[in-house]
């Protein structure tokens, strides 16, 4: 659509060139030439206004589009950083099975050997003596020779069997210990290349955020000259259109979301007109699938009660406190604070929390954002605080903040802690 500036150009150069009482056959009048060129020039201005607008929003969404990037890296790190920590208490669990396996063994193979080599030889030989009888399967071969081995091999048929068990627990603990210290390595790795990828995509942010303030403020400049207005009144005007049409955004998204809970749930059919007698029918099978759980209103509060107590601080990747905060580092000291714990990572905190619907939503609940409809794919979470709001940390550049749940794009994810 053509912005009224064509109007207001056009309009100027006619009164200014050409006055409605000129004689055609004065020299100084504008010819049908002049004015076609004015038009010309008042429809090159316009188009040239049409091209700043489009030149302003590619470099909005070049912006949007570069930050996205840092959010999804730097909660791909909370999620290396949350691997890499239960990567590590699964290496210690194992490694505490491997010792206590090895010391159950060590103590079942001396009560095997003392029972055994005592009734075979009649004494104790040293340790040595008695592994390098059983890694020559010995044992095996002197209980074959023995005359009295039929009752001597029933008596000790228990300890041995022990002393087998325990050793093959003992291996398999071991060999578990040493996968999952080889788990632990690989998810260092992991951690320490995602640390390396969000720094280079907040970096990325930073320079795009810093690029596109600058060729904002050069096409606003050329904005104010080609419409005649100050650089001041067109950097208002620009913040009111785009104020403008993120509310039309949240509008629509907001419509969109009534209209899909109202196709989830239709209302009842109008049973006004008679109807048949309604012959009786097998009772149903209940329903299996979970409701929402109900909402722990005393948790709910204190966790929203502490995220409206940060609002205004920092956004920080990776950071969950006391004065600066990401996403899922916000949520989860709200529910802390709330009584619950929940990892420092989005997706984890869907995964640990129960799914509910749009509509079921409560003060307290968690609403996430993702580039599909996978769960794996979330990469920001908010808290909800009641009356379509949300309370979260956004991006580098936006402070703690409590603002309408359809401020940006519509969630993906709902659930309840």
């Amino acid at each position: 659509m053509r912005r009224p500036v064509i109007g207001t150009l056009l309009l100027a150069v006619v009164l200014v060139t050409a006055p409605a009482s000129a004689d055609p056959s004065d020299p100084d009048a504008p010819s049908h030439g002049d004015v076609e060129n004015a038009e010309r020039r008042a429809e090159g201005a316009a188009d040239d206004v049409e091209g700043i607008q489009a030149q302003i929003d590619a470099a909005n969404a070049n912006l949007e589009a570069a930050a996205v990037a840092a959010q999804q890296a730097a909660e791909a790190y909370n999620g290396a950083r949350w691997r890499l920590t239960e990567a590590r208490k699964a290496e210690r669990q194992a490694t505490r099975e491997s010792r206590r396996a090895a010391r159950e063994l060590a103590t079942v193979k001396h009560d095997y050997r003392d029972a055994v080599l005592t009734t075979f030889v009649g004494g104790s030989p040293d340790l040595a003596e008695f592994n390098a009888m059983l890694d020559a399967d010995g044992l095996s071969s002197l209980l074959d020779r023995d005359a009295t081995a039929s009752i001597v091999q029933g008596e000790f048929e228990e300890k041995r069997t022990a002393y087998e068990t325990a050793a093959g627990e003992a291996e398999d603990a071991e060999q578990a210990a040493e996968d999952a210290a080889a788990d632990a390595a690989d998810a260092a790795e992991d951690a320490w290349t995602a640390k390396e990828d969000a720094e280079s995509a907040v970096s990325a942010a930073a320079a795009a955020a810093e690029s596109v303030s600058a060729e904002k403020a050069r096409l606003l400049r050329r904005l104010a000259h080609l419409e005649g207005i100050s650089v001041a009144l067109a950097e208002e005007r620009q913040a009111a259109l785009e104020q403008q049409r993120q509310e039309q955004a949240a509008l629509e998204a907001r419509q969109q979301q009534e209209q899909q809970e109202q196709a989830e749930d239709p209302p009842p059919a109008d049973d006004t007109e008679p109807t048949e007698p309604i012959e009786p029918t097998e009772p149903t099978e209940p329903d299996d699938s979970d409701p929402a759980p109900p909402t722990d209103t005393g948790g709910a509060s204190a966790a929203v009660a502490f995220a409206r107590a940060q609002l205004g601080e920092p956004y920080v990747w990776a950071a969950a406190g006391p004065d600066a905060w990401d996403c899922s580092g916000l949520t989860m000291g709200a529910w802390s604070a709330g009584g619950k714990s929940l990892p420092h990572y989005s997706v984890a905190q869907y995964e640990q929390s129960t799914p509910i619907a749009a509509g079921d939503l409560q003060p307290g609940d968690l609403v996430f954002w993702g580039s599909s409809s996978s769960a794996s794919s979330i990469y920001h979470v908010a808290l909800y605080a009641g009356d379509g709001t949300i309370i979260h940390a956004l991006r580098t550049g936006r402070p703690v903040t409590e603002e309408s749940i359809f401020y940006w794009i519509p969630p993906t994810h709902y659930a309840r802690p």
